[in-house]
């Protein structure tokens, strides 16, 4: 767990987790179910896209409220908060990945946008005690060769992806300061680790590599991120909620900055194969250069540092990967969803 020296104040008791079968979702809902973070209930509402997966949760099923459903149905939501009384929101659901923002941005509005407007009016009405919104440091833009964002720096998002997620923070903002809502975003830097879907970076690297096929790089690779593992990102995440101040930014970041290629060639390493493998093809538009944030604010007001060194989390990630390629291959293959889905309803 990441190091939290602070001791906590807020005490919360009933959690909804939104999108808590996603990658990062799913590692909030673990720790939180595992490590007994909440008193009462944890519910789960996740509407099961293409990169939700019940099997990232099932073996905390017994424990938890599952519900299936879409973010943007009113009348859901403010059944599922006042039927479990809910005082806690955890907003994780949305559409993120930016290639798909860009071939098809409608439903990254709908749900990014809207269906968090729908989680907050339905929050505010029913009396929740703290609504903790999950965005990203995409919304900042990209930067030059130095520097790091903070929570001051201006919005200047340059994908439909980013650009959703930077309106679903102002309207958390927004009823922050207009209705005294108490609401808090956080931005975080690019996360790795177990579970995730394999369109992004390090896993599609990973899986590649492990079939033995040609690695796509974007442009010339030299795209700058700054990595977090979900651990990391996850043990913030709870000093937030236990001690955060309402109406505030917090930033979160690694402190791991690596360019694309640099992470490409480490995965190859590891797994022995060669870099003949790798395949630059044509850059992403509108690809942002360099992300960097500053998470000096969580660390003084909250004592929150990242623990995790890239290295280690990288090679545990690997090793993941290669000891769960019967996960990685139905999630491929789009097998575990209606199969976990049936399971679980049949409960």
């Amino acid at each position: 767990m990441s190091i939290h020296s602070k001791t906590p104040t807020r005490k919360l008791t009933n959690v909804l987790v939104t999108g808590g079968a996603g990658f990062i979702g799913s590692a909030f809902v673990r720790a939180a179910v595992g490590e007994h973070w909440f008193p009462g209930k944890v519910v789960v509402l996740d509407a099961l896209t293409y990169a939700g997966n019940f099997e990232n949760i099932a073996d905390f099923a017994d424990a938890l409220t599952f519900i299936h459903g879409d973010i943007c149905d009113a009348d859901m939501v403010e059944k599922t908060i006042s039927t479990h009384q809910i005082d806690t929101v955890v907003h994780f659901a949305a559409e993120s990945h930016v290639d798909r923002s860009i071939l098809g941005p409608m439903v990254f509005t709908r749900t990014n946008v809207l269906g968090t407007h729908t989680l907050l009016e339905m929050s505010r009405r029913l009396g929740v005690r703290l609504f903790l919104h999950i965005s990203t440091d995409e919304v900042y833009g990209s930067l030059g060769e130095e520097g790091s964002f903070t929570e001051l720096s201006p919005l200047n998002p340059t994908s439909p992806y980013a650009a959703s997620k930077a309106a679903a923070d102002l309207m958390v903002l927004a009823y922050a300061r207009t209705y005294g809502f108490p609401a808090i975003v956080t931005r975080c830097s690019n996360n790795y680790g177990p579970y995730q879907f394999p369109e992004k970076l390090i896993p599609l690297m990973i899986i590649h590599a492990l079939r033995g096929m040609e690695l796509p790089v974007y442009g010339d690779g030299m795209n700058i991120r700054d990595w977090i593992h979900t651990r990391d990102h996850v043990g913030a995440l709870r000093c937030i909620l236990s001690s955060g101040r309402e109406g505030e930014i917090y930033n979160i970041g690694g402190g791991n900055q690596r360019r694309n290629i640099d992470i490409v060639r480490a995965i190859l390493r590891y797994l022995g194969k060669p870099e003949s493998l790798v395949r630059f093809v044509s850059d992403r538009p509108g690809h942002d250069r360099r992300y960097a944030v500053d998470s000096a604010k969580l660390a003084s007001e909250l004592g929150w540092r990242p623990v995790v060194p890239f290295e280690e989390g990288l090679r545990e990630t690997i090793e993941w990967y290669v000891r769960n390629e019967p996960w990685w291959r139905r999630v491929m293959d789009g097998e575990y969803q209606e199969y976990y889905t049936r399971q679980y309803l049949k409960r």
